[in-house]
């Protein structure tokens, strides 16, 4: 399992990871002080468990578990906070547990036994389940974490150090390179077209020939056409039969 730790005291989070990585495999990916730092990392890395101080700076404990119950697939979150008022609210939003500062080691291990426990159950959940859970997308607006279906994106363009993802009524910015996000989202549906851009093949309305044997992809409820480059119009062809 990988792990981030989201404390803003140092001796506390450093007490933590020790008793983590001494009773457990659970591996330590990232330490933060900050919500809003641990948000953003969230937007490109995936973790299996998130160990949650709630008196944080910038967006504080619940709110980022808030967010992060969005998610399409959910770390586990467990609590740590010198603060016993808001374990109702915690499990309002499904914390997996909720630990009570100063930490006694006795209740850390039982923790971590449970949290390994559950992580192999659900590695053996139906495949049902995995082709469903594949089809939701992560994305970045607004500080936030939105989380839509696969078939709601209609393309992708690449800009400079981030990657537009283009809906019916949205744009948004991720902070990933086209291939990484483009390896986020179902395989069969969507296609890189050009070096720059991928499509949602399903969105295409028409396929018009353009220069050097190339295409222009104009796409339904958008006034935008992408392009199809020369490397790419074999593959294309094959994939729409054309």
């Amino acid at each position: 399992m990988r792990a981030i730790i989201v404390e803003d005291e140092v001796l506390a989070r450093q007490e933590l990871a020790f008793l983590i990585g001494a009773n457990s495999a659970i591996r330590i990916a990232g330490e933060f002080e900050d919500g809003l730092d641990a948000l953003k990392y969230l937007q490109t890395e995936e973790v299996d468990v998130i160990f949650l101080d709630i008196n944080i700076p910038s967006i504080d404990g619940v709110l980022l578990a808030q967010n992060i119950s969005r998610f399409s697939v959910k770390p586990y979150i467990v609590f740590i906070t010198a603060y016993k008022e808001h374990a109702a609210e915690a499990f309002e939003i499904e914390a997996f547990d909720y630990i009570l500062k100063p930490y006694s080691e006795t209740r850390i291990k039982a923790m971590l036994h449970k949290l390994e426990v559950a992580f192999a159950a659900r590695g053996h959940q139906g495949e049902e389940e995995h082709v469903k859970l594949s089809d939701k997308v992560n994305l970045w607006k607004n500080e936030k974490i939105i989380v839509v279906d696969a078939d709601e994106i209609y393309y992708a363009s690449a800009q400079e150090k981030t990657t537009s993802v283009i809906t019916k009524g949205e744009e948004y910015n991720m902070a990933l390179s086209i291939s990484e996000f483009h390896s986020r989202l179902p395989q069969d549906r969507f296609f890189r077209c050009h070096r720059s851009y991928l499509v949602n093949l399903s969105k295409i309305k028409e396929i018009i020939p353009w220069f050097n044997n190339t295409y222009l992809l104009r796409l339904r409820d958008l006034d935008f056409e992408v392009p199809v480059s020369r490397s790419k119009v074999k593959e294309f062809r094959q994939i729409m039969r054309i």
